[in-house]
């Protein structure tokens, strides 16, 4: 496990959720926010594993749109890409659709073998705002996956980690990278959740700090 961000500026997934809609409320689209996200990750997935076949699991928010950004941007560098989503493809909605439409590939719907043959899996199905436990089918994938050993890159947390409490919430993945935005969230460095992230990588997304500043005047 390498250690948490040097930063310790926190921001619970709430503080998190207003940060993102203050700043496209500013006049940055979502869907800009949404691929500076993916391309994040494409870029610290790339400076660290050797391409390989390589299993993309995108859930039904804009944590799923980030892992379409990101299916999308591999692909195009040459890794064999298998994208799988947990729920309907046309249940997408705003930025996650946009996401979606963008990506070229076959889309298979999450089981519990989306980790089959893969040499690295992209984690984006829940991100931090998770509000439930992880049951059914997703538990099954995150299940066999770590029972597998396959280096797994989380988007945003480890699927199954609570962003605020770093509690597990039924099932989680055992993350070796875990790529978030703008600043960490206390599931980040919380016991159990920090065991979950391996290395924590803080990305700039396109948020600017001096919206905390702003934000403080206006209480």
């Amino acid at each position: 496990m390498k250690p948490p961000p040097d930063s310790i500026e926190l921001l619970s997934v709430a503080e998190m959720t207003r940060a993102d809609a203050m700043t496209i409320a500013h006049g940055k689209a979502g869907i800009t926010l949404m691929e500076n996200a993916g391309r994040a990750v494409a870029r610290e997935i790339a400076a660290r594993f050797r391409p390989g076949p390589v299993s993309v699991l995108c859930g039904p928010g804009n944590n799923g749109g980030d892992g379409f950004v990101v299916a999308r941007l591999l692909a195009e560098q040459g890794w064999p890409v298998t994208l799988f989503l947990l729920g309907k493809r046309d249940a997408l909605k705003g930025d996650a659709a946009i996401a979606a439409d963008r990506w070229p590939g076959a889309i298979h719907a999450l089981d519990a073998d989306a980790g089959r043959g893969a040499s690295l899996i992209v984690d984006a199905l829940f991100g931090a705002g998770l509000a439930r436990d992880v049951e059914g089918v997703a538990a099954d994938a995150i299940n066999r996956i770590n029972e597998a050993r396959i280096p797994v890159v989380a988007v945003d947390v480890p699927s199954g980690i609570d962003g605020d409490t770093g509690a597990v919430r039924g099932a989680a993945f055992a993350a070796a990278l875990t790529v978030t935005f703008f600043r960490a969230k206390p599931g980040h460095l919380l016991l159990p959740g920090r065991l979950y992230c391996g290395e924590v990588k803080v990305a700039n997304i396109g948020i600017e700090p001096a919206l905390l500043a702003t934000w403080a005047q206006s209480g």
